[in-house]
């Protein structure tokens, strides 16, 4: 099957948390490995990706219990199903981590920075503080959080686990769950901490710019 990544450029500063901060430095650290290379867990966009598709999904006014519908099909097919504790709680969709191109963080590595210089040449800090009903802020409510910064691109790799071996067999039975998933990434247009504020504003194309659009017509053909 042909290789398939979803690509991601931030239009706006944005924080993928790992839940904790540095003592001395930032109350809330993204999410980055030790190279210093920022980083959005796969599993995580995942969970993205399929409350897009849910989004689809409500907008044809396709209920959670519509299971003969093809595009509820797809969607469970490619997200899994909760609870079931099983191969089609997983379904059979996997992402890896959305990480810079792969050429550029080659390039960085070469020029020799370390762990720090990496982090901080892509990330900035930002601050706010809580105001009080007079419109003074709030004491000691001062807090700091790192951003990724607008402008970078991240990629991730797809991979679909079928149990077919013949390839273009994999990509005619995936016809379906490819324009429903293409449809998901245009809805798909926040991430991270504070995404509802403003923040994490993205532009996602699955494989690219022409090939989502193909897909996301050939959906609404369809749906017509």
């Amino acid at each position: 099957m042909t290789p398939h990544k979803i690509r991601i450029k931030l239009n706006s500063a944005a924080t993928f948390g790992r839940g904790d901060g540095v003592a001395g430095s930032v109350d809330r650290e993204i999410e980055h490995d030790n190279d210093g290379f920022p980083f959005l867990r796969g599993k995580t966009l995942k969970g993205l990706l399929a409350e897009s598709a849910e989004n689809v999904l409500f907008a044809l006014k396709i209920g959670e219990k519509d299971n003969e519908n093809p595009w509820r099909q797809a969607k469970n097919k490619l997200f899994g199903l909760p609870g079931r504790g099983d191969k089609e709680e997983r379904g059979i969709l996997h992402i890896g981590d959305a990480k810079l191109p792969e050429g550029l963080r080659a390039a960085i590595l070469k020029s020799g920075l370390n762990n720090n210089d990496v982090l901080y040449s892509l990330t900035g800090i930002r601050r706010q503080t809580a105001i009080n009903p007079n419109g003074a802020p709030d004491n000691a409510s001062l807090r700091s959080m790192r951003v990724l910064l607008p402008g970078v691109i991240l990629e991730a790799s797809l991979d679909f686990e079928t149990l077919q071996t013949d390839e273009e067999k994999k990509d005619e039975e995936l016809k379906v769950e490819y324009q429903l998933l293409a449809t998901a990434v245009l809805d798909f247009r926040h991430a991270g901490t504070g995404r509802n504020r403003g923040r994490g504003w993205l532009t996602v194309q699955l494989d690219n710019d022409e090939s989502t659009k193909d897909l996301f017509k050939k959906f609404a053909e369809v749906i017509q």
